[in-house]
């Protein structure tokens, strides 16, 4: 079994890296994923990939673990830099931002967006 540090790592580096099937292999068929663009929630796996092709054709963004916990409910609680550009590699958003993960059978079941700076 994966620990939850290689388990979060390996995540977020396929996410930089735009490896998008090798995140969503990560995540459960019914999950529940923040909408950081839009607002409120997405359902599903394959809405979270739509959702990620529609942002990747105008936003870059870039995550930096900074550290990585588990709270009380169990929750993987993961806080980041996050640095999002445009395509002419403007800065739109450099923040610290908590993003929380509740992991079922080794596959996200939700992803919510916490504390930000």
């Amino acid at each position: 079994m994966i620990s939850n540090q290689d388990f979060i790592q390996n995540l977020y580096d396929s996410f930089n890296r735009r490896e998008i099937e090798t995140v969503l292999s990560m995540i459960a068929e019914d999950v529940k994923w923040a909408n950081g663009m839009e607002g409120g929630f997405i359902y599903g796996r394959d809405n979270v990939r739509e959702y990620w092709q529609r942002q990747f054709e105008v936003l870059s963004p870039q995550l930096e673990i900074l550290k990585s916990e588990t709270d009380e409910k169990g929750r993987i609680v993961v806080t980041v830099h996050q640095v999002v550009k445009d395509l002419e590699g403007n800065i739109l958003v450099d923040r610290i931002v908590q993003q929380i993960f509740t992991v079922e059978n080794d596959l996200i079941k939700i992803f919510e967006i916490g504390e930000t700076d």
